[in-house]
């Protein structure tokens, strides 16, 4: 049971535990700042997380910016980031889900760049520093608290764009498992379920290593024990605690050993449907498993070892949490036109993270793999 006070220095700093959050003006003040910039999403607020947290803020100079949708777009990015221009120097607090951890990220790096665009993100990687970062994550599944990289969308090119640099890595991960006490059970499932693809990629991916696969095979084992107990009852404060924790492991794996198909598929459903990015995932999780499941054989041995249950069995345990959460849904259901699936396999083969997948896909591959779950 790990529900104390934990301090770790990995390659960044986590302050765990619940009501760790009430400790941030220590923590700005720690990296040698006195104002806050906090970027965070438009439906936070009436959660009342973002008022708690300026409660905590009261006594420091800061500025919310809630202007990041549930896919935030490079434009999105730029509004933010000629914002914080204006605002000045300050640390840059990211309270959210993903999608608000990826846009500060995104917007702190385009601070520090005066003159760049959130559609510079391929020149990006060699640019200035951007702002410090402080993550707050109030879901758990990301693992975006992890890294100094996000994902945007080009709405004009219809394609997700990875946008990041070291500068940008959040100094301090500040885990509270009280702030996901409220979150609603699709949503728990939604980025629970993305939790438990990172591990199960980074087992699988050809950038796993020794050390990933520790974080990984910890993760699974944390994720898919916990989540199902956290969808059923969201106020039980240790399954949301042991949750938060192994999505955050599954963040340090998934950033040592890269992703696969999986998320190269999940990227391009959302991008083309808007479909949130844990349910694109869940549609195709199974059937990607089983095209790669002669190559990452050994990876799904460690899958079944992390989940409990018998060698050769990780795919249908794997089915059966998705079955327990519901989440799993037809192409169809999300939004997609068949005659569009060619396009979206284009777009997913192309994608950077499914040139790490233990089995190669061509095109031809995943449209088959789309149509079979239309």
């Amino acid at each position: 049971m790990t529900r104390g006070r934990l301090s770790v220095e990995l390659s960044g700093r986590t302050e765990y535990g619940p009501g760790v959050v009430a400790e941030l003006p220590a923590f700005v003040e720690q990296l040698g700042h006195a104002r806050v910039f906090v970027v965070t999403d438009r439906g936070l607020r009436a959660t009342g997380i973002v008022g708690r947290v300026e409660k905590i803020l009261a006594g420091i100079e800061y500025a919310v910016h809630e202007d990041v949708g549930p896919n935030p777009s490079t434009a999105e990015l730029d509004r933010g980031a000629a914002r914080l221009r204006a605002f000045g120097d300050a640390v840059v607090l990211a309270l959210g889900g993903g999608s608000a951890l990826d846009a500060a990220k995104g917007i702190s790096l385009l601070a520090g760049n005066p003159q760049a665009l959130a559609a510079d993100a391929d020149r990006l990687w060699d640019a200035a520093d951007g702002l410090p970062l402080i993550a707050v994550p109030t879901t758990a599944g990301t693992g975006a608290e992890t890294n100094g990289f996000g994902v945007t969308e080009d709405v004009r090119a219809c394609r997700k764009v990875y946008i990041g640099h070291p500068s940008v890595k959040p100094r301090i991960a500040v885990l509270d498992p009280e702030l996901t006490l409220g979150l609603p059970a699709a949503v728990t499932a939604a980025s629970g379920l993305d939790a438990l693809v990172h591990g199960i990629e980074s087992l699988s991916s050809r950038g796993s290593s020794p050390i990933s696969a520790a974080y990984a095979t910890q993760a699974v084992s944390l994720v898919g024990r916990w989540l199902p107990v956290a969808f059923r009852d969201g106020s039980d404060l240790e399954a949301r605690s042991q949750l938060m924790l192994g999505a955050h492991l599954a963040g340090h794996a998934l950033t040592l050993s890269g992703l696969g198909l999986v998320h190269g598929i999940g990227h391009a459903l959302t991008a083309h449907t808007g479909t949130p990015h844990g349910v694109a995932l869940a549609a195709v999780l199974e059937e990607v498993m089983e095209f790669s499941a002669e190559a990452a054989a050994a990876a799904h041995e460690s899958t079944a070892w992390a989940l409990r249950v018998p060698p050769g069995s990780a795919i249908g345990a794997v089915r059966e949490i998705s079955g327990a959460l519901g989440i799993k849904r037809p192409l169809r259901e999300l939004g997609v036109e068949r005659d569009r699936i060619p396009v979206i396999a284009a777009d997913a083969v192309a994608d950077a993270v499914t040139k790490n997948a233990p089995r190669l896909a061509r095109e031809a591959d995943v449209v088959s793999l789309l149509r079979s779950v239309y």
